[in-house]
């Protein structure tokens, strides 16, 4: 997180740079005339006082609505005292905000009511933050009928595209020679056609996404570390493959990703395009399991598995807790959302369940309710599952028609239904060790509450 806020000050500091604005941009004249939006850049572009005056005399004499969320993104980045005083008058007597508040007090309100930007303000957000990354352009520049999602809820998360690098076909090691990870450390366990993966929490924390080709399928593990959001994609859908990274962008809190040939935007809870050329395109990736387990019990259970070596290429601090430590220590935000839902605290552990292929309905079931109860019962859209959760907190969830189970050996990998039969727990199914007759796991993942429940403000939470 202290790498994060340097660079977030770092690059608010090169915006106040008039060589930094004098550099070349991607974005064409479109307008012959300067168009209203411009004067909100000008107090970058330039640094003479009687140009700034006359944007400071314009925006005021010629407000509209659409200027509030202009005016909320261009004070995030002015530093000057002269221009932030005059800024935050036209504030106040322009918006019912105040200009005492905080930024987060402001969007929170801005996103509270109905948006009122119009299409100029995807051209602002464009050339306002091209001058931190040549690349940000293109996700906003022309895309006003490209957008499934609020644009005034796009901010910028304080790095450039991969700033937090992405691991690209990261080196493996076998169990035994992870010598670096103590039992207790936190991994991110995955199993595909066979093949046994572990991503410590400790190492992933720093690069928030890996691509690699797991059991022969190409995928991608995102891990935002603000929403707590852990997720496996097969990358591939419909025989197109999309290779994706970060962004740098984050809407409500939540890592927004970018496919490198198009330059979309990407909901990571959603693993589909929301802003961009593709938006519309009907595209969502596949999504399977990962479980959240410590490094001994996913280690016993698959003795083959293979583990994230430490040597990445990077130059990090992979302690373990050391990335985002201040961060994960409280429940407080980095990032605000338009509203908080306190059934849950913010940063509360949920297992997520969703059937995307069937229903939109999502279920969030609170991780410290499974750990009280080890075998639970639900349905989704009316097709019943069952979650089993060991002592590390991994859950695991499988589609079940009508099985009652009675006991749950974690140690054995085995339960017991009501008819003292024994079933076998794999990752990806569960089998009859007398018919090997097989059921299919439901695909989970976990999540901070707030980060999910500001994606699916609808969804049916278990505590």
């Amino acid at each position: 997180m202290k790498k994060i806020l340097f660079l977030t000050i770092f690059f608010i500091g090169l915006l106040q740079s008039n060589a930094l604005f004098a550099s070349k941009t991607i974005l064409p004249k479109t307008f012959k005339e300067k168009p209203h939006y411009a004067y909100f850049l000008d107090f970058f572009s330039s640094t003479d006082i009687l140009v700034h005056q006359k944007a400071i005399d314009h925006i005021s004499e010629n407000w509209i609505e659409s200027d509030e969320i202009l005016l909320v993104d261009t004070l995030y980045f002015i530093k000057d005292h002269r221009i932030r005083r005059q800024l935050l008058k036209i504030l106040e007597e322009k918006t019912t905000l105040k200009n005492r508040d905080s930024y987060n007090t402001w969007y929170a309100t801005i996103w509270n009511k109905p948006a009122t930007y119009n299409n100029d303000y995807f051209t602002f957000k464009a050339k306002l933050h091209s001058f931190i990354d040549h690349k940000f352009p293109k996700y906003f520049y022309q895309r006003a009928h490209q957008s499934l999602i609020r644009l005034d809820e796009v901010r910028w998360g304080g790095v450039r595209q991969d700033g937090i690098p992405p691991l690209r076909n990261p080196k493996m090691i076998a169990a035994n020679d992870a010598k670096y990870l103590d039992d207790s450390n936190i991994i991110f366990g995955i199993e595909i056609n066979g093949d046994f993966r572990a991503y410590p929490k400790r190492i992933l924390a720093w690069h928030e996404l890996f691509t690699d080709t797991v059991g022969n399928i190409p995928v991608a593990g995102v891990y935002c570390t603000l929403c707590g959001t852990v997720i496996l994609y097969k990358t591939k859908h419909n025989g197109v493959h999309y290779n994706l990274g970060t962004s740098g962008f984050l809407y409500r809190s939540n890592k927004l990703m970018y496919d490198q040939k198009t330059q979309s935007l990407w909901s990571t809870t959603l693993g589909k395009p929301v802003i961009g050329p593709l938006a519309n395109k009907n595209i969502q990736l596949e999504y399977l399991s990962v479980v959240t387990s410590t490094w001994g019990t996913w280690k016993k259970a698959h003795p083959n598995t293979k583990v994230l070596s430490i040597n990445t290429g990077h130059k990090r601090n992979y302690d373990e807790g050391i990335a985002y430590k201040s961060y994960f220590a409280t429940d407080k935000l980095m990032f605000n959302i338009p509203k908080l839902d306190y059934r849950l605290n913010n940063k509360d552990e949920v297992l997520v369940i969703k059937n995307p292929s069937v229903s939109d309905e999502i279920i969030a079931i609170a991780s410290n309710f499974l750990k009280q109860n080890s075998i639970y019962y639900d349905k989704i859209n009316q097709t019943p599952f069952v979650i089993f959760t060991d002592k590390s907190g991994a859950h695991r969830a499988y589609f079940n028609e009508a099985l009652v189970f009675k006991k749950y050996y974690p140690h054995k990998h085995e339960v017991i239904d009501q008819k003292g039969i024994t079933w076998e727990v794999h990752e990806n199914y569960l089998r009859n060790k007398i018919t090997n007759t097989k059921i299919n796991r439901l695909h989970s993942y976990s999540a901070f509450w707030f980060g999910l429940q500001s994606q699916y403000p609808n969804l049916r939470l278990v505590k």
